[in-house]
């Protein structure tokens, strides 16, 4: 059987799957780039992250995140807002975003606190570590690269199990959390949070399932299976383009 495409069609696939940039066509899984992700990623506001988007793969994470147009979003310890200012622009004005600084965080926090600025629909949240909450119920919560703190005394008092269960309440049933970080070699656990910033995948998925979350999916879009695992995230060899795990969990649509 012959199994070519007739050029009208594959004319049609190639306008639909065009998108400007350096980022693939597709979000793991073969999940197609939503337009309004592709819009948010070509925004001018994003001029100054796009040498960064090349590693951190903006368009293709937020599609896996699942964020869309009148979306509740709670960010947790953005930094710079490289995802902020995709997320403002997707959920657009009738959605949201809740920037979370935890108190230990807050002196690494200057640019995040000149967000809302620029970003009317984005708030910040300064609490303590281990009280975590939201105004009102969120439909995605994410962090990238922050987990593996929660582990360490300078956050305290407070640990990831915290973390999670305050997660699980601030977000809506069937909502979803998304956990990005470096990875840690197989089996170490929380034996590097503090000295190499890395965190072994599987305790993290154990950690998050006992908070009551459900498993979905993971995109290996940040993984680099160059990276060994044994240097900190900040050696120059690897710093940008450490391998990274990024995890989707759902809170049950049963649960209240």
């Amino acid at each position: 059987m012959q199994r070519t495409v007739p050029l009208l069609l594959a004319a049609s696939l190639v306008a639909t799957t065009a998108f400007a940039g350096t980022h693939a066509k597709h979000a793991a899984h073969g999940d197609a780039i939503p337009a309004y992700v592709q819009a948010a990623v070509a925004d001018p506001g994003r001029e100054a992250d796009r040498a960064k988007d090349a590693n951190r793969h903006a368009a293709e994470v937020v599609a896996f995140a699942g964020v869309k147009p009148g979306d509740k979003v709670l960010e947790l310890v953005p930094g710079g807002g490289y995802f902020t200012r995709v997320f403002s622009k997707v959920v657009g004005d009738k959605g949201h975003v809740y920037a979370a600084i935890p108190a230990p965080m807050e002196k690494y926090s200057d640019d995040t606190k000149k967000l809302p600025s620029d970003y009317p629909n984005v708030s910040l949240l300064e609490q303590p570590a281990d009280a975590l909450s939201t105004p009102e119920p969120v439909d995605v919560a994410f962090t990238s690269q922050n987990y593996h703190d929660y582990p360490d005394k300078f956050m305290g008092p407070t640990d990831p199990a915290l973390l999670d269960k305050a997660v699980f309440a601030a977000l809506k049933p069937g909502g979803t959390w998304i956990v990005i970080d470096h990875v840690a070699q197989a089996g170490s656990g929380m034996r590097d949070t503090d000295t190499l910033h890395r965190i072994d995948p599987a305790l993290v998925r154990k950690q998050v399932e006992a908070a009551g979350f459900e498993y979905v999916g993971e995109s290996d879009v940040l993984r680099n299976p160059k990276d060994d695992h044994t240097l900190k995230v900040f050696d120059p060899s690897v710093r940008g383009h450490t391998d990274q795990f990024a995890y989707k969990f759902r809170k049950p649509t049963s649960a209240k």
